[in-house]
């Protein structure tokens, strides 16, 4: 009996590992194994089949609204485990709004989760995501996406993080950070660094005529693109003069415009 059930194990495991259409063969692998895991809600799964034989999977745990951050630091670390063993499958904890990545690397967890502790403290933050994203030589990068209550904090949100404020911990490595809320849309720069010039001309604008909305975005060419609307009864050839003043080597990538306030 007891050589029954080993080949019977054995096969499943063959079977799973030969799936022709692998990203639906981890997704599947993902959600029964953390089948029934206490204080999760929803088990979320993505497929992704490259090629017969070939594939990836993204698995999330969303947590039950209410459970202590201790318990979360917890699951994190089965899901660091889990991840170790199965590189094909990215894991990825859904809790209090925002979502994260967990990745193999010890280091690299224990600064993910302080920024999930921080993050979901911050009253100014709606929801957020972190994810890990390499590219090229950059292996130690991520992809930060906040939205904000309104635009005061989400500026101050997006300094907090990669300046190292009082509330958030910039990650190591390479952080590309987005943040928006009601009227503004900030990230960093086409370098994935800080965009001063493009805040700068943001906030010489903001301190003399109110801003409707504006985009400080990644600009291949320049680094950074300022776009900055103003209303009708604001003095758009000053406000454009002022940005750009702020901002001198961003040039024409800085712009202003008005639009009524009805």
């Amino acid at each position: 009996m007891a050589v029954s059930v080993v080949t019977f194990a054995l096969g499943l495991t063959l079977s799973a590992g030969c799936a022709i259409d692998k990203g639906t063969a981890l997704a599947a692998e993902f959600e029964e194994d953390w089948a029934g895991t206490p204080d999760v809600a929803t088990i979320r799964t993505t497929k992704n089949n490259t090629l017969p034989f070939k594939g990836t999977s993204d698995g999330t745990l969303v947590v039950e609204d209410g459970t202590p951050a201790d318990r979360v630091t917890r699951l994190a670390g089965e899901m660091r485990e889990y991840v170790a063993r199965h590189d094909k499958i990215t894991g990825r904890i859904m809790a209090d709004g925002v979502t994260c990545t967990v990745v193999a690397d010890t280091r690299r967890t224990h600064e993910v989760l302080a920024l999930w502790r921080s993050l979901t403290a911050d009253t100014r933050v709606v929801n957020a995501d972190i994810d890990d994203a390499p590219w090229k030589e950059a292996t130690e990068r991520w992809r930060i996406e906040v939205t904000a209550a309104d635009a005061t904090g989400a500026l101050a949100v997006f300094k907090d993080m990669l300046a190292g404020g009082d509330r958030h911990q910039p990650l190591s490595g390479v952080t590309v950070l987005q943040v928006r809320g009601p009227g503004l849309f900030v990230e960093t720069d086409f370098h994935d660094g800080f965009p001063a010039e493009a805040i700068a001309a943001y906030e010489a604008v903001l301190a003399r005529y109110p801003v409707a909305g504006a985009s400080l975005r990644r600009d291949a060419v320049a680094g950074s693109a300022v776009d900055i609307v103003v209303a009708e009864s604001a003095d758009q050839d000053h406000a454009r003069e002022l940005a750009r003043k702020a901002a001198p080597n961003l040039g024409a990538a800085v712009d202003v415009t008005s639009r009524s306030a009805g």
